[in-house]
């Protein structure tokens, strides 16, 4: 019987949504951030500060949990994060990886997971590896050019992906936390179609009711937008090779799992941006 579930990255797009779950479950749940006082977290939750980094305060953390929810790469200098988190000291741990991990075609954090992953797999514990593609609230990043009506900026070209809700991927690391029939497997999480960036583009401005335009970039101009907002010239080289992976077709992938785990079709890209219509604004 699970005592303690541990969650990294209890802020995140997937971690909160995992704790949501999680509590109304009736689960007992740790959330480990590294803000602990600002953390917007349900009643219940004991939040402890630390980060994956850190693997002090993470060893902290999991003392006295039974399972762990691992959200642990972030980029490249997190390769070796995984590894010493599955030293800290739990039974079971569920990895949120990405689809492809390990493929040198994904670039730097693809590469990352793949070592995270081989962590994992060479812990000894029980574990449960996820893999989801492009995440549906990836165009979340589109909502101000949206909402001030101007071209959305697009550096994957036509390439096509396996989209998934996030809230289908939290779902599916909540079964795989508590849950008999799922150590030891890799779940590869799509969508049930592959729709382009046009084709999201498109279906966004049917629910907002007007045009949603996007504006291709070039591999230069994608990198010198990458590291205008931050990102180092090898981070931003890394990103090119992942971009130039999907824009070629890479990530057109759909897979049964998510049915599989959750015994019903996943969640279309159209169901998610019409439950999240209001962060775009309306017509």
């Amino acid at each position: 019987m699970v005592v303690m579930i541990l969650v990294t990255g209890a802020t995140g797009t997937i971690g909160s949504d995992v704790v949501r779950r999680l509590v109304a479950r009736g689960e007992k749940v740790r959330a480990l951030t590294r803000e602990p006082g600002r953390a917007q977290l349900p009643p219940g939750v004991e939040a402890v500060r630390g980060h994956h980094r850190d693997l002090d305060s993470v060893a902290s953390a999991m003392a006295g949990a039974d399972a762990a929810f691992l959200v642990g790469v972030f980029g490249p200098e997190d390769a070796d994060s995984d590894r010493g988190m599955v030293a800290a000291g739990v039974r079971r741990v569920v990895k949120l990886s990405a689809i492809s991990a390990g493929d040198p075609r994904t670039g730097l954090g693809g590469i990352a997971h793949g070592h995270g992953e081989e962590a994992v797999r060479e812990s000894g514990l029980e574990w449960v590896i996820l893999r989801p593609s492009a995440f549906a609230s990836n165009t979340l990043g589109w909502a101000e050019a949206v909402r001030a009506g101007t071209p959305v900026p697009n550096m994957l070209g036509e390439g096509r992906q396996g989209v998934v809700d996030p809230r289908d991927v939290a779902e599916i690391a909540v079964a795989a936390l508590v849950g008999p029939g799922h150590v030891g497997r890799t779940y590869t999480l799509t969508g049930p179609e592959t729709p382009s960036p046009q084709d999201q583009a498109a279906t966004l401005g049917e629910v907002l009711g007007r045009r949603v335009e996007l504006r291709g970039l070039t591999p230069p101009e994608t990198r010198e937008l990458l590291v205008a907002s931050g990102w180092s010239e090898e981070s931003a080289e890394g990103m090119l090779r992942s971009v130039r992976f999907v824009a070629e077709g890479g990530n057109a992938v759909v897979t049964g799992d998510v049915e599989e785990v959750l015994g019903r079709p996943p969640r279309t890209y159209r169901e998610w941006a019409r439950d999240h219509r209001e962060a775009f604004g309306r017509g």
